[in-house]
């Protein structure tokens, strides 16, 4: 690799990758390179696919994604049950997991990870909204009692909030902080890896668990690198200086597929795009005007040209793919007169909005630039603001902006991931209602929905609700994009779960020349 590569990429850069330049070249390192830093990587906080990537790598659950599928296995758990009523879960805990100080994994390390997710009430919380107690019946048996029945409640063993975390991880308390500080760049689990440092947005390492219950992996060491430029993450893939690369353009991806030694993944995902419109802040809280805003956007032109057609435009909240998804249902159209016609009617004008956005994702900013162009043709003007991804996550969820953009994947395969989440008024802000959207007959009908267990009736209240919601429009529903980056053909292994994006099966890939 050459020096000046290394110099457009800054001297702090340069030094912290000479330090393992040797070790990259290892068949037994893999090297990952993305555009961003991780907020967090404690499973009690974390709520972004970048952080999932450590927290997969360094805990284990109750139970796990079976391969490519949505199907969940055990993991920690050897079997379990749940009693006549749907609201005693008991799990019987497999053998010889340690976590990697070489500790057990008991019932009490479960119930502990799950009262102190309890306890923070921070995003991950939201997954177990009906969970009531966690009992410790013996060292291999745990109990979850639920105040009513949750039909995704198996399901949601899986999600990065149920990760199971070594106890001791309080001696690195704080002030009560539940030892939050010290897992945001340290991990204290069972999984195949774990970080052994973090240097902020330059790189962070995780090393083989040596207590880890399965196979050794082949890969002995993953570095993960934050390279905001994406011509700077490409070089490096070509170069060999990274395996994987992710965040990649549609451009790009077309370009690279012409490289007989690197691989571009383009898979079709529940992966969504869309566009927060803050619902309590005017005019955005008068849905004649996000009406007008969603007839004002090309979609077509988008999908086709800032996508190259690697996407199609959304029907509603639930994703094709996912059952509740409605292939007849309303879905905007660009129509500018009508868009001009609800301003009209909403005796709107001289409208002055700001588009907030991070580079976190690569469509985010041409996306940005095709609003602005689209808004401004029925007389909205438009800003464009860039700003650090955490910054743009923490603006959306104390809703200090007007236009913003977000990515949401499910963490298991149930509408609830999507309507429960973007609709109910509970979970305003950070946990998933980033619209501050509150319309009291949707939330009724969602929370219905997840209060029973009979999947037909459970998808009829979820396509009423999406029938009603769509019609208010809270959020720009822009794309379903397939999940595209690339890798070295050297890397084999990988196994893409819809459920699991910017997660890797590290513990089973390996690197061959």
């Amino acid at each position: 690799m050459v020096f000046a590569h290394w110099k457009k990429l800054g001297l702090a850069l340069l030094v912290t990758s000479s330090l393992t330049q040797t070790a990259w070249a290892a068949s037994d390192v893999l090297v990952l390179s993305r555009a961003e830093d991780a907020p967090t990587a404690d499973p009690g906080v974390e709520i972004s696919n970048s952080g999932y990537t450590f927290i997969y790598a360094a805990y284990e659950h109750l139970v796990a994604y079976k391969g490519a599928t949505t199907e969940v296995v055990p993991e920690l758990a050897e079997s379990w049950s749940v009693d006549d009523t749907n609201t005693v879960w008991t799990f019987k805990l497999a053998q010889g997991h340690k976590f990697d100080d070489g500790t057990p994994v008991d019932a009490a390390a479960v119930k502990f990870s799950f009262d102190r997710a309890m306890k923070l009430k921070a995003g991950p919380s939201d997954a177990f909204p009906v969970l009531k107690e966690v009992q410790v019946v013996d060292p291999g048996t745990v109990k979850f009692i639920l105040s009513s029945q949750f039909a995704p409640f198996l399901s949601t063993m899986a999600v990065s909030g149920a990760a199971i975390i070594n106890p001791k991880v309080m001696e690195h308390e704080k002030d009560g902080d539940m030892a939050k500080a010290w897992l945001a760049e340290h991990t204290a689990g069972s999984g195949a890896y774990k970080i052994t440092s973090w240097e902020r947005n330059q790189s962070v390492v995780l090393d083989r668990n040596e207590h880890y219950a399965g196979s050794t992996p082949a890969l002995k060491q993953i570095v993960v690198r934050t390279v905001g430029e994406i011509s700077a993450r490409r070089l490096q893939l070509v170069n060999g200086d990274a395996d994987i690369i992710e965040q990649v353009p549609v451009d790009q991806a077309a370009a690279l597929k012409g490289d007989p030694n690197i691989v571009v993944e383009s898979n079709p995902s529940l992966y969504v795009n869309y566009v927060y419109m803050n619902n309590k802040r005017p005019p955005l809280d008068d849905a004649r005007v996000r009406q007008a805003i969603s007839y004002a956007v090309d979609y077509k032109g988008i999908v086709d040209g800032i996508m190259q057609g690697q996407a199609e435009q959304m029907r509603g909240a639930v994703p094709d793919g996912m059952w509740a998804h409605d292939p007849n249902g309303f879905q905007y159209s660009y129509d500018v007169e009508k868009a001009k016609a609800l301003l009209k009617e909403a005796g709107k004008s001289d409208i002055h909005l700001t588009y907030t956005f991070s580079q976190a994702d690569t469509a985010w900013e041409p996306v940005g630039l095709a609003l602005q162009a689209n808004l401004a043709d029925i007389g909205i003007k438009l800003d464009l603001q860039a700003v650090a991804d955490t910054t743009k996550r923490e603006m959306a969820a104390s809703g200090n902006y007007d236009l913003a953009p977000g990515a949401w994947t499910p963490d298991f395969a149930d509408p609830y991931m999507f309507m429960n989440y973007w609709f109910d008024p509970d979970r305003m802000g950070g946990p998933g209602n980033r619209a501050f959207y509150n319309n009291p007959k949707v939330a009724g009908l969602v929370r219905e929905a997840a209060s029973i267990i009979d999947q037909p009736k459970r998808e009829q209240l979820y396509l009423e609700a999406q029938k009603l919601s769509t019609q208010d429009a809270p959020y720009l529903y822009l794309m379903q994009k397939n999940d595209i980056f690339a890798r070295r053909a050297v890397v084999k292994g990988y196994v893409y779960n819809p459920m699991l994006i910017q997660v890797y099966n590290f513990a089973t890939m390996s690197k061959s020349e």
